[in-house]
């Protein structure tokens, strides 16, 4: 990634992420169903890791958010893998759409493969992001033991501040024009309390506020599915939700959370923190309630992938 084309905010932490001695950085493509090529990042600490964590991004977004949480990271030994998602950041597709859920589904499972391959044997945690969240939950229920825990920041599982009109025209598009594409409406002020992160994010190129009607049908058919078999949720999991959060709003994840039946599950929301918890002001006390979260369940012993899909969502 060449960090020189990221808004100041982004650039800085990654010029000193990529420089540090103590971690080495690789990135690359992976083909992924349909051909479609996606671009991954990977820091892995030169001792050996004590865990591997995967990021997922949210809609519109790509790796380059993420240098807070990254840089955390990379200090506390853990290996940190993410892509950007078909249709966003520095992979193939057009911007914001996917032909099926199973896209994404096996976007995250190219990356997952990826680490199976480099850093065999390690507990592997997924941090999912909005848009990010939703495919990490809807692949645990797809594959409950592939890893060892999610992270769900800012999931996405009740309101969503989208107009009512373009929510309509996606689901009227979806069945004749499924390509069709609107801004999503969403301000970058809604973001975080931090101006230097929303300046940042309006000056981001490769972030985009686009949603196709395809997606648009293809979320909301996955989050009331999740809804719908969140008894079998079998994995550890943590939702992180700012209470202050102006697009998804945090109800949708408290109710989520209440009605899950598993007893390994855990929820943090925090005052008046907004939608890019990892960007957020209070950043840092975010990451530190993560990484106690994943070194609590580093205690369990690793699970093995799951060699078949216990899923039945398209």
């Amino acid at each position: 990634m060449n960090v020189n084309t990221l808004p100041s905010y982004y650039r800085d932490r990654f010029h000193h992420l990529n420089q540090l001695p103590s971690v080495r950085h690789s990135e690359g493509m992976l083909k992924s169903q349909g051909g479609a090529s996606l671009y991954y990042q990977s820091w892995c600490p030169v001792n050996v890791p004590r865990a591997v964590v995967v990021i997922i991004h949210g809609l519109g977004g790509h790796t380059g958010l993420f240098g807070n949480m990254i840089d955390y990271l990379v200090h506390q030994d853990f290996a940190v893998y993410s892509l950007d998602l078909r249709g966003h950041g520095r992979s193939s597709g057009q911007r914001g759409y996917i032909n099926t859920w199973a896209e994404f589904r096996s976007d995250l499972e190219v990356l997952l493969s990826l680490v199976d391959t480099q850093l065999p044997d390690h507990p592997c945690f997924i941090v999912g992001h909005s848009l990010g969240a939703v495919v990490a939950l809807e692949y645990v229920l797809c594959y409950p033991s592939a890893v060892q825990g999610v992270i769900a920041i800012s999931p996405p599982m009740g309101k969503i501040e989208i107009s009512r009109l373009r929510l309509a025209l996606g689901t009227l598009f979806s069945r004749i024009y499924p390509r069709f594409s609107l801004s999503s409406g969403v301000s970058s002020a809604v973001g975080s309390r931090d101006p230097d992160v929303n300046l940042a994010y309006a000056q981001d190129t490769l972030r985009h506020k686009r949603g196709t009607a395809r997606l648009a049908t293809e979320f909301f058919k996955t989050v009331t599915w999740i809804k719908q078999h969140s008894a079998n949720l079998k994995t550890p999991l943590l939702i992180l939700h700012g209470g202050g959060d102006r697009f998804v709003l945090p109800e949708g994840s408290r109710e989520f959370f209440e009605q899950l039946i598993f007893p390994d599950k855990k929820r943090i929301e925090y005052p008046g923190a907004y939608h890019e918890l990892q960007n957020e002001l209070n950043y840092q006390e975010i990451l530190h309630d993560m990484t106690n979260w994943i070194e609590r369940h580093l205690a369990v012993a690793p699970q093995q992938a799951s060699a078949n899909s216990t899923c039945e969502h398209s």
